[in-house]
């Protein structure tokens, strides 16, 4: 039993990572408790395991005293001495109490705890390889679905997607591969559990990173995302070097970079916008693809009035408000939109402005930046 275990535990040690040293303590502290166990035993004992010399020994402890109270923890001076004169009180005395049919009890119980620390092993090498790629995005397969969870493939385990996690405009089957982002990856009794999502805006933004290289390097940020998955999503974008157009490096050329992006979403419209410090141009910008006249700014509550062509308010505000209301969860401001004609009413924005802006077109300009990548999509968000 001792040559095959000693092999066994040098394969573990090479293939699973597991000290081999660990193993045998634990299967020393299991033969111990098997000791007790089957020979109803209540000695201090402790078990000897020589792999190399093919020996294993079961060894009662005994305090050294001058009066013996209980004989099988205590062992007295005199009779100690009889084993080895240089014995003192307060010494200990191993005395070997192996019983004859304890190599039985021993292979079994020592498979058993190889078994189990190769399991509890394995779950701690997962565990720590997938708790380092929380927040990244994973390729997987689709291996079952219920009313609950879509069940994915990631390789060495399986991760849950739950169904708010879902882009509502996909199905998936059996066998399909995609792309996840992986939220969440727990310890439990029963292993690592991991969960993922398709529709987390994380997903949208390592799907940037991979897409395109000047955000893979850092020469473009990702500043702010705002997703409502399976429809449409805005991102705001960010450089410091003067020669790189952060949006036309996202989308790319003829649209290809962004377009594999879409792909992936199944469809899903893609805004990119150009982020600035200044809240009237970023807010501005944000609202794409409808032009804006002016933003108002009310720093102290962080609100803004955005005042819009009459003929593009509804492309401002968009489909049940969605344009509107991704803008400001892009930029983390309020947003009131104003058309011209209801703004010059209230006195907020007086023709002379009006005409001003309409000449210079200022703030309309932005609307240029997502030019080179509106023809990706047919239609707006005209309600």
């Amino acid at each position: 039993m001792s040559s095959e275990l000693l092999d066994a535990l040098v394969i573990l040690e090479k293939e699973k990572g597991i000290s081999r040293d660990v193993l045998i303590e634990a299967i020393e502290a299991a033969l111990v408790s098997a000791y007790k166990r089957n020979f109803n035993q209540a000695q201090n004992v402790r078990v000897d395991l020589n792999l190399e010399r093919g020996t294993m020994r079961v060894l009662a402890r005994k305090d050294v005293v001058d009066e013996v109270f209980d004989s099988r923890l205590e062992i007295s001076l005199e009779d100690a001495r009889r084993i080895d004169p240089n014995y003192s009180v307060e010494d200990v005395v191993e005395l070997e109490v192996t019983p004859k049919d304890f190599g039985r009890i021993a292979a079994q119980t020592a498979k058993q705890v190889v078994t189990q620390r190769v399991r509890e092993a394995e779950r701690g090498i997962i565990y720590n390889e997938f708790i380092d790629r929380e927040e990244d995005i994973m390729n997987g397969i689709v291996q079952r679905v219920d009313s609950r969870y879509i069940y994915v493939s990631l390789g060495k385990i399986e991760a849950l997607l739950p169904a708010s996690e879902q882009m509502p405009n996909e199905q998936y089957k059996p066998h399909d591969r995609i792309k996840v982002y992986i939220t969440k990856v727990e310890r439990t009794s029963k292993g690592p559990q991991i969960y993922v999502s398709r529709t987390h805006p994380g997903l949208l933004k390592r799907l940037f990173e991979t897409e395109v290289p000047e955000i893979f390097d850092g020469t473009v940020e990702i500043k702010s995302v705002a997703r409502e998955a399976g429809d449409r999503s805005k991102i705001s974008v960010h450089t410091d070097i003067p020669n790189v157009d952060p949006v036309g490096a996202c989308v790319g050329q003829k649209g290809q970079r962004v377009q594999v992006i879409v792909n992936e979403l199944k469809g899903e419209k893609i805004d990119i916008v150009k982020w600035s410090e200044d809240p009237v141009e970023f807010v501005a910008n944000a609202l794409s693809p409808s032009k804006v006249l002016e933003v108002l700014v009310n720093k102290e509550e962080k609100a803004t009035t955005v005042i819009v062509p009459d003929y593009q308010l509804s492309l401002a505000i968009g489909k049940r408000g969605q344009n509107a209301r991704l803008a400001a969860k892009l930029t983390n401001w309020k947003i009131d939109i104003k058309s011209e004609s209801d703004a010059r009413e209230a006195g907020i924005y007086p023709v002379e402005k009006m005409e001003e802006e309409h000449e210079e077109e200022g703030l309309l300009s932005q609307a240029s930046i997502e030019s080179s990548y509106d023809d990706l999509y047919d239609d707006e968000d005209i309600d």
